[in-house]
C-alpha cells in the first residue's frame, strides 16, 4: 500500500478508501481557482469603471498657417489688420524686444510672410500695444523703470502699408513715469491711452498710469485733450487713497478703454484693482464717473479689459492672470448686465476647462486674459454672442453667450509649444478677420497663429 493511502474503519459503514496527495491536489486546485476568479473580478470592475480619456488640443479650430515671426516670437497686445490694393497686412506688437512691432502679409493666410520689423530703442523698452486707425498707426513705448527715456507713442503714416513714416514721437516720460502701456484709436482722431507722463506724480508707485485723451486730427501735432485718474491716487487728491489689493496689489490704473460705435459718449475702462469704471466723455476735456464695479474688497482685482455689447444691455469683463502656476487664482471673465448703467450686477462667469488643475500646472500663466474687442468693424467681424478670448496655458478659448446668464464653451485651441516652459502654449491676444479667421500670438516663443473656426454655432 502506498503510505498515503489507508482503510479507515467506519462505524456502520464500509470501509472508505482515501487518497490524500488527491484531496490535497483538490483543495490547491480549488484556492487556485479562487484566486484567479477574484482577479477577474477586480480586473472587470477596473475595465467597466469610466476611463479618464486624454483631453485633444484643440475642438472646433485648426491651424490654417503659422509664423514664428523670424524667430522674434513675444506677441504683445496689440493686432491690427489693414486692408489695401488686394493685399491684407497684419500689424503686430511685440511685448517686448528685441523687437518693436511686425508687419505681416496675411493675404494668404496659409504663408503669412513677414515683411518688416522695427526694434526698440533700448533694452529696457516694450511697444506692447498698437492701434491703426485709417492710415494711421500708434504705437506705445513703455520703460522697465521710470524715468528712463523713450516711453510714450510713435506715430505713423502706413499709407504705404510695409513703409511706416514716423510723423511724430509723443513725449510720456518723466520722474514718476513708465510711458504708455496700452491704448486704442478711435473716429481717425482720438487715443486713449493707459499713461504716466511729466506732471503726474502718484501717492503709490503702482498707481503711475491713468486715461489721457489724445487728439490726433493733426497727427504730426498731437494734443492732450483730457485725462482721468482713479480719485484718491494723485498727490494732492483730496479724496482718500483706496484701500490696497491683498495679497496682489497691482494697483489702481487704467489698461484698457473701449468706447462703444453705439454709444460713443462714454468710456468703458478695465482699471485693474479699480475694477469697471464707465467714464462720460460727452465733454473730453473733463471726463466724468458715471459708475464703478469692483471687487477689491474680496480682494479681486486686475480688471483687464471690459468689452460693451450695449445692444443687448451686457458687458464682458476680463481679469489678467499676471501669476504662474495658477498663484493668483481665480482670474476670470465675466457677463454682466448694465441695462442699467448706474446699477451693474454680474451674470455669470465664463466656464472653465475641465483640464483647469492640468492647465495650472504645465507652466507659465493660466487664466483671464484678452478677448476680442470689435473695435476695428472695417476690416474685424464684431461679435454680439460670441466671446473669443486669450487664456495663456488655456490657449484661445472661445464661449458662445447667447445665453448670457448660461456661457458655454464651443471651441478651443492650446497646442504644445516646444521651447516655452513646460511646452505651455501661452495665448496672448486676438483679432478676428471679417472672413472669420482667427489672427492670435503667443506671448513667447510659439509665433503668430491663424485658425478657422470649424464649428456648427455661427461665429457672430
Amino acid at each position: 500500500m502506498h503510505p498515503a493511502q489507508l482503510l479507515l474503519p467506519l462505524t456502520g459503514q464500509a470501509a472508505t478508501h482515501i487518497n490524500f496527495s488527491e484531496t490535497l491536489a483538490m483543495k490547491i486546485s480549488t484556492a487556485r481557482l479562487m484566486k484567479f476568479l477574484v482577479l477577474l473580478f477586480i480586473t472587470n470592475i477596473v475595465l467597466a469603471a469610466p476611463q479618464k480619456a486624454s483631453i485633444p488640443d484643440r475642438s472646433n479650430l485648426e491651424i490654417v498657417g503659422h509664423s514664428d515671426l523670424l524667430g522674434a516670437g513675444k506677441g504683445g497686445e496689440g493686432l491690427a489688420l489693414k486692408e489695401q490694393d488686394g493685399k491684407r497686412y497684419l500689424y503686430l506688437a511685440h511685448e517686448s524686444g528685441p523687437q518693436c512691432f511686425s508687419i505681416v502679409d496675411v493675404t494668404n493666410p496659409s504663408k503669412p510672410t513677414v515683411l518688416k520689423q522695427e526694434a526698440v530703442e533700448a533694452a529696457f523698452v516694450r511697444c506692447n500695444s498698437l492701434a491703426l486707425n485709417g492710415n494711421i498707426l500708434i504705437v506705445a513705448r513703455q520703460t522697465e523703470l521710470v524715468g528712463q527715456p523713450f516711453g510714450g507713442i510713435k506715430i505713423y503714416d502706413v499709407s504705404n502699408p510695409t513703409t511706416p513714416v514716423l510723423l511724430n514721437y509723443m513725449d510720456l516720460t518723466g520722474a514718476h513715469s513708465r510711458g504708455t502701456h496700452y491704448l486704442t484709436f478711435y473716429e481717425g482722431r482720438y487715443a486713449y491711452l493707459s499713461t504716466g507722463s511729466k506732471d503726474f506724480e502718484p501717492k503709490n508707485p503702482k498707481d503711475d498710469q491713468f486715461l489721457m485723451i489724445v487728439d490726433l486730427k493733426d497727427p504730426k501735432n498731437p494734443v492732450e485733450t483730457g485725462r482721468w485718474w482713479y480719485p484718491g491716487t494723485r498727490i494732492g487728491d483730496p479724496a482718500p487713497s483706496p484701500a490696497r489689493v491683498k495679497p496682489f496689489d497691482s494697483g489702481f490704473r487704467l489698461h484698457t478703454a473701449l468706447i462703444p460705435p453705439s454709444k460713443p459718449d462714454r468710456v468703458y475702462a478695465g482699471w485693474i484693482d479699480g475694477g469697471v469704471v464707465e467714464l462720460d466723455i460727452s465733454d473730453k476735456a473733463h471726463p466724468k464717473l458715471v459708475t464703478q464695479l469692483s471687487w477689491q474688497s474680496a480682494n479681486q482685482g486686475f480688471t483687464h479689459t471690459v468689452l460693451p455689447i450695449l445692444e443687448r444691455g451686457l458687458l464682458v469683463a476680463s481679469q489678467e492672470s499676471t501669476k504662474d502656476n495658477c498663484e493668483d487664482w481665480p482670474m476670470r471673465i465675466m457677463i454682466l448686465d448694465v441695462s442699467n448703467e448706474l446699477n451693474p450686477y454680474t451674470l455669470s462667469y465664463l466656464p472653465q476647462p475641465i483640464n483647469k488643475e492640468s492647465l495650472c500646472k504645465i507652466g507659465g500663466r493660466f487664466g483671464a486674459h484678452n478677448i476680442n474687442q470689435n473695435n476695428m468693424p472695417d476690416v474685424s467681424r464684431v461679435l454680439q454672442n460670441t466671446v473669443v478670448t486669450a487664456q495663456f496655458a488655456g490657449g484661445l478659448r472661445i464661449f458662445s453667450i447667447k445665453d448670457p446668464s448660461t456661457p458655454k464653451e464651443i471651441a478651443y485651441f492650446h497646442q504644445k509649444v516646444a521651447n516655452n516652459k513646460g511646452q505651455s502654449i501661452q495665448i496672448n491676444d486676438l483679432i478676428i478677420g471679417k472672413d472669420g479667421l482667427i489672427y492670435t500670438n503667443d506671448r513667447f516663443t510659439g509665433g503668430l497663429y491663424i485658425l478657422k473656426y470649424t464649428g456648427k454655432i455661427p461665429l457672430d
